[in-house]
C-alpha cells in the first residue's frame, strides 16, 4: 500500500515518532494540523488522499484523568475524537488503526489476557480508552492494537529510571504489577505487518515477547544494562500510592496473550533485546 496515503495522527508522540521513521512519506499531523476532537475540523479535512488513518494520538496522563479538567480532556481525545475518526473511516472507506491499552482490563485474571476477554476498565483514563476502542471497532476496516508499558522516544519509565540511577538514587518500585514492555519500534512494525499482509480486521494484542516482569524487576534490568550500581526496593501498589490521593487504579496483571498476532506470522522481539538497544542509544546521547 502507498505509504504517502497514510495519515499519522499524534506524530510527535512516542509511537508517532516511531511510525514517522517507518513511514517517512506518510502525511503527518498533530492537534495543530487537525483537531480530531473537533467534529467540524475532522469533517472539513481533505480525506481524498488518505487510505489509512493511524491514530497514535491519545491523552495518556492516567492520574491526570482523575481530575475534572483531565477527565474532560481524556473523554475528548480518547473517546469523542475516535468517534469522529470512525465516522470518517466509514464514510470514506478508510482503514482505521487505533491503539488500545492493557487498562481495558481490571488485572485480576491470573493468565495473560486474550483479545476477546471481557473488559473491565477501572479508572477514568481506562474508561475513556475502552469507550474509544469500542467506537473504532464499529468501523468495517479496523485494526485495534492493544498494547502495554510503552517505551519510545519521549517521557517513559526507562528514561525516568535511568535519570534516577545516574543521580545515585535507589528507587522504590512496585513489584506486584506484572507485564511486558512494548518498544514503539516493535509496535510500529506490528502495525505495518498487519497492513502489508492485509490481515483480517480486528483487535490484536501487541507487546514485546519475553518473560513477564514486575516494574521492580524491569528497573533492575535497566540498571544492569546501563551499568548502574543502585539497589531497587520492592513495594506493593497499595503502599506506593497510599499517601498519593487522586491516583488512578492500576491493573496488577498487564500481560497480554500474543498468540493471535504470532499465529499469522508476526513474532515480536524479546524485550531484553530491545532494552539493550534502547539503553545503548540513550547512553550515547
Amino acid at each position: 500500500m502507498d505509504a504517502s496515503k497514510f495519515l499519522i495522527l499524534g506524530a510527535n508522540g512516542q509511537l508517532g515518532r516511531a511510525l514517522c521513521k517507518l513511514y517517512p512519506d506518510a502525511i503527518k499531523t498533530d492537534v495543530q494540523g487537525l483537531d480530531i476532537a473537533d467534529s467540524s475540523s475532522v469533517a472539513n479535512y481533505d480525506w481524498s488522499k488518505v487510505e489509512v488513518i493511524v491514530n497514535a494520538a491519545a491523552y495518556t496522563n492516567v492520574d491526570g484523568a482523575e481530575t475534572p479538567d483531565g477527565e474532560k480532556l481524556a473523554w475528548a481525545v480518547n473517546d469523542q475524537a475516535v468517534g469522529n475518526l470512525a465516522k470518517v473511516a466509514v464514510e470514506k472507506d478508510i482503514i482505521l488503526v487505533h491503539i488500545a491499552t492493557d487498562y481495558d482490563f481490571d488485572g485480576n485474571k491470573k493468565e495473560p489476557y486474550k483479545e476477546d476477554d471481557p473488559t473491565n476498565p477501572l479508572g477514568k483514563y481506562a474508561k475513556t480508552k475502552a469507550a474509544g476502542s469500542k467506537k473504532a471497532s464499529k468501523t468495517p476496516k479496523h485494526y485495534i492494537m492493544r498494547t502495554a508499558w510503552v517505551i519510545g522516544d519521549g517521557k517513559n519509565f526507562v528514561r525516568t529510571m535511568l535519570e534516577l540511577g545516574q543521580k545515585g538514587i535507589s528507587p522504590t518500585v512496585v513489584a506486584d504489577q506484572i507485564g511486558r514492555p512494548t518498544f514503539t519500534t516493535e509496535l510500529a512494525k506490528a502495525i505495518k505487518f498487519l497492513i502489508d499482509k492485509q490481515a483480517p480486521y480486528g483487535t490484536y494484542n501487541v507487546t514485546n515477547e519475553g518473560e513477564p516482569v514486575s516494574w521492580a524487576e524491569f528497573t533492575r534490568a535497566i540498571f544492569k544494562e546501563a551499568g548502574i550500581d543502585q539497589s531497587v526496593t520492592d513495594t506493593t501498589t497499595q503502599k506506593y500510592f497510599a499517601n498519593k490521593p487522586g491516583t488512578a487504579p492500576r491493573p496488577l496483571n498487564s500481560v497480554l496473550n500474543l498468540t493471535k498476532i504470532e499465529s499469522i506470522g508476526f513474532k515480536p522481539r524479546n524485550w531484553p533485546e530491545d532494552l539493550k538497544e534502547y539503553i545503548r542509544k540513550e547512553l550515547a546521547k
